[in-house]
C-alpha cells in the first residue's frame, strides 16, 4: 500500500467516524439534575472511534468533529458548535475526547489480533472514563465556578450511563474488528520475538 494511498484511506476513515460522532448528537442531550454538563451519547462515538481505528486514526477522527464544531457547526448534542463552546462548563469533556481516544487506541492496538472484548472494555473504561474524568471534572469546576468535589458529585451521575456505553463500544468494535480483521496488528509469537531480538542482538 502507497503513502498516498494510506493518507487517504486514513483521512476517509476519520471523516466517517467523525459523521459517526455528529450523527450520535442528533440524539438530544439530558441535564441531569441541573448540572452543567449534559448528558449524551457521542462519548460513545470517541469510544467506538479508538477502539476501531487505533490511537492515531481515532484521535484524528475527533480533532475533525472538534475542528468542525469550532469553526460554528451545530454539531454538539442539543445544535450547539462555534468557539464558544469551548468556553463553557464541558470544555475539559470536549479536550478530552481525542485524549480519551488515543488511550483507547493505544491500548487495544498494543495488545493487536485477535480482539478481545474483556480487554477491549477495561481499555475502553481507562480510556473513554478514567482518563476522560480526569481531564473533564476539573474543568467543570474551574468553568462552572463549583468545588471539585461538588464537580465529582455532579459527574458520578454520568457514570452508570458511560459503562453501559463501554460495553456497547466493545461490543461494536468487536463486530467491527470481526468484520475486518485487517485493521488491528496481529501480535508475533514470543518464541519469535526472542529469535529476532537474538538475531539483532
Amino acid at each position: 500500500m502507497s503513502s498516498t494511498h494510506g493518507r487517504t484511506r486514513d483521512l476517509a476513515l476519520a471523516a466517517t467516524f467523525a459523521g459517526l460522532i455528529a450523527g450520535l448528537g442528533l440524539v438530544p442531550a439530558v441535564s441531569a439534575f441541573g448540572f452543567p454538563v449534559p448528558i449524551t451519547l457521542q462519548s460513545l462515538g470517541i469510544m467506538i472511534a479508538g477502539a476501531v481505528l487505533g490511537a492515531r486514526r481515532g484521535a484524528a477522527a475527533v480533532l475533525l468533529f472538534l475542528f468542525l464544531v469550532a469553526l460554528g457547526l451545530p454539531l454538539l448534542s442539543g445544535g450547539r458548535g462555534g468557539l464558544g463552546v469551548f468556553a463553557g462548563p464541558s470544555v475539559g469533556y470536549l479536550v478530552g475526547f481525542p485524549v480519551a481516544a488515543f488511550v483507547i487506541g493505544a491500548l487495544i492496538f498494543r495488545r493487536g489480533a485477535p480482539y478481545s472484548t474483556g480487554y477491549a472494555l477495561v481499555a475502553i473504561v481507562l480510556g473513554g472514563i478514567v482518563v476522560l474524568y480526569a481531564i473533564g471534572v476539573p474543568a467543570t469546576a474551574w468553568r462552572a465556578g463549583i468545588s471539585l468535589p461538588a464537580a465529582m458529585a455532579g459527574s458520578s451521575l454520568f457514570l452508570v450511563g458511560d459503562l453501559a456505553k463501554a460495553v456497547v463500544a466493545a461490543l461494536v468494535a468487536g463486530a467491527v474488528h470481526r468484520g475486518y480483521p485487517g485493521l488491528l496488528p496481529h501480535r508475533r509469537p514470543a518464541g519469535q520475538r526472542a529469535r529476532e531480538t537474538a538475531a539483532h542482538g
